[in-house]
């Protein structure tokens, strides 16, 4: 009876203690354990931080509501931030090349980008209008169907059949600027815009008509 008392009293103390906890209470870490990362805070956009920064950096070239009025530099209303935040990153770290563009990024924090971003998507997008009658079918054409018997893929395809985009996959094309999307169209086809994969395999199969037409399609959809 003593050796069975002695073998009961051994096996309890090698046994694990088992404990209890109040509902939603989490158990204490074990000594030593070392505790699981936390995953990084994400300051809130501060919309009216983004509306003073663009208005004393990017007012000038695309306009105090981001509607861009030179049709040379591209309408920012209404664009995915999670876009726009992807460009000015991508100015500052010289992934996109633009001279003027990497000047203002680089002067701009990440917290700078994020209130940019969210203020500016929250302005109304002006519309714009297709102005060539004889291209505009054909860059309808493109827009819609791609270029089947060359393998090029429809533009509605990812930017959608309104020019929407989806959100932090595609940005949104709808009544941007012509003259803005067949220079961004001609640097994707020659390489000078290499941030886009998809878009340097796409552009390199168009010409410069196909180009000129599907911008100027692009720039009256809505």
């Amino acid at each position: 009876m003593k050796l069975l008392a002695t073998l009961l009293i051994a096996a309890s103390l090698a046994a694990p203690v088992l404990t209890t906890h109040a509902a939603g209470e989490k158990p204490a870490a074990a000594p030593g354990a070392a505790a699981a990362p936390e995953a990084p805070k994400v300051a809130k956009p501060d919309i009216a931080k983004g509306s003073a920064t663009f208005g004393g950096v990017c007012v000038a070239c695309h306009g105090a509501d981001g509607n861009a009025a030179v049709a040379a530099y591209p309408k920012l209303a209404q664009q995915h931030p999670e876009y726009i935040v992807k460009q000015l990153m991508e100015y500052k770290s010289g992934k996109r090349n633009n001279a003027i563009m990497k000047g203002f990024a680089s002067a701009l924090s990440d917290d700078d980008m994020r209130n940019i971003a969210y203020w500016v998507t929250t302005q109304k997008a002006k519309q714009g209008f297709a102005k060539d009658k004889e291209l505009v079918a054909l860059g309808e054409r493109i827009y819609r169907g791609g270029i089947a018997d060359r393998q090029i893929a429809a533009c509605a395809g990812c930017h959608s059949p309104t020019g929407a985009g989806i959100p932090s996959q595609f940005p949104r094309l709808a009544g941007q600027n012509a003259e803005y999307t067949v220079t961004q169209l001609g640097y994707f086809r020659d390489g000078t815009r290499a941030n886009s994969v998809q878009m340097n395999q796409v552009a390199a199969k168009l010409n410069d008509r196909e180009i000129k037409a599907v911008s100027d399609y692009i720039a009256g959809l809505r």
